[in-house]
């Protein structure tokens, strides 16, 4: 139950670290607006990756939270 949710955080960080790092050490040597665009939208992602962490689902109960 909620071990998918953490798998979907954890992948939507992992792409929020890899964009960073991507943009930030990489990409900027051939394009410098499409690391500031890949960072941009790497600082998008935490709200939404908290968000999806703590959206509840249909087979989450209320009374199961332990």
């Amino acid at each position: 139950m909620y071990g998918r949710r953490r798998r979907r955080y954890l992948l939507l960080m992992a792409v929020c670290l890899l964009l960073f790092v991507g943009g930030g050490a990489v990409v900027r040597l051939w394009s410098v607006p499409l690391a500031v665009a890949m960072c941009a939208l790497a600082a998008v992602i935490p709200p939404v990756a908290a968000i999806v962490a703590n959206r509840r689902e249909r087979d989450d109960r209320w009374w199961d939270e332990r």
